[in-house]
């Protein structure tokens, strides 16, 4: 296990648990079950009978045009966003550093584990399955230490941007391009916010922190916080490269090689989120 600055996802090994690898996520999720989200209002609206194919803004014309390439990535998807909110949800439970923060700090959290939540239960709706792994593991103090939180939760929100940057490449319609965009756009929010919280952590719980690792294991200022002119991709082209970041916070045998704490599991809780803000709801999958 690195130094608390230095938190890594590391690659799962040849001999790991099935449940490691890229057709054990994609088994795993069809052997969930399937569920439909019609009670969900809101999250997008009823598509005109002119349009046609990819024009088509509809829930039901996204499910029913889905390739298994488009499902592979949603799939992943679900699985990084089940793992964003149990993420931001024990921030605000269990992380002593939460209650210390100023209240606009402490608002961005609470924001973000509405929005995560809100992302998942799209992805679901067009898959109609839910995610399948329901609980995590984490590196040591994760959530003791506020900076292996932060180092780890701009961990998370690298691969996410960079995971979502794939779907933007190779999803095969342009609805589902422009949706992966629009959910990147708010990962990139929730990254630079995160580095926000560093300068702001109290002394009792190790602060103000001035550098965070993220997912490149490289030390960066907080100053500023917007570091990138440009979205990373870690030139990942594949979805497998997403799911293979994404293993040791899955699965029991990647965590315990990665170095993660497997004493305990964190479970996935769902929740009908609540947007900050009804401007930016999800309105339509084109955006519009």
């Amino acid at each position: 296990m690195t130094a608390p600055n230095e938190i890594e996802i590391a690659p799962p090994p040849e001999d790991i648990h099935a449940g490691s690898s890229r057709r054990s996520f994609l088994k795993g999720a069809a052997l969930t079950g399937a569920t439909t989200l019609a009670a969900l209002g809101g999250l997008a609206t009823t598509a005109s009978a002119q349009q046609r194919d990819e024009d088509n803004d509809s829930m039901k014309s996204e499910h029913d045009q889905l390739k298994k390439g488009d499902r592979d990535i949603l799939v992943a998807a679900e699985i990084a966003e089940a793992l964003a909110v149990t993420t931001y949800s024990n921030i605000i439970d269990i992380a002593p550093f939460f209650k210390a923060l100023a209240s606009d700090d402490q608002g961005y959290l609470i924001a973000a584990r509405q929005e995560e939540m809100s992302h998942y239960l799209l992805e679901q709706s067009v898959t109609d399955q839910f995610t399948p792994f329901t609980q995590f593991f984490y590196p040591p103090k994760m959530f003791a230490d506020a900076q292996t939180t932060l180092n780890v939760l701009v961990t998370l929100e690298d691969a996410f941007i960079a995971a979502y940057l794939v779907g933007v490449r190779n999803f095969s319609t342009r609805n589902l391009r422009v949706t992966a965009a629009r959910i990147m756009g708010i990962e990139s929010d929730h990254r630079t916010l995160a580095r926000v919280l560093g300068p702001n952590v109290t002394a009792p719980f190790g602060g103000p922190l001035e550098t965070i690792t993220g997912i490149q294991g490289v030390a960066e200022s907080v100053d500023p916080p917007n570091n990138n002119g440009y979205e990373r991709t870690l030139c990942w082209t594949s979805i497998d490269q997403a799911l293979a970041a994404l293993t040791p916070f899955v699965d029991f045998n990647a965590a315990k090689a990665a170095g993660f704490d497997t004493s305990q599991a964190f479970p996935f809780q769902p929740f009908n989120p609540t947007l900050p803000n009804p401007l930016g709801d999800f309105v339509s999958f084109s955006g519009c």
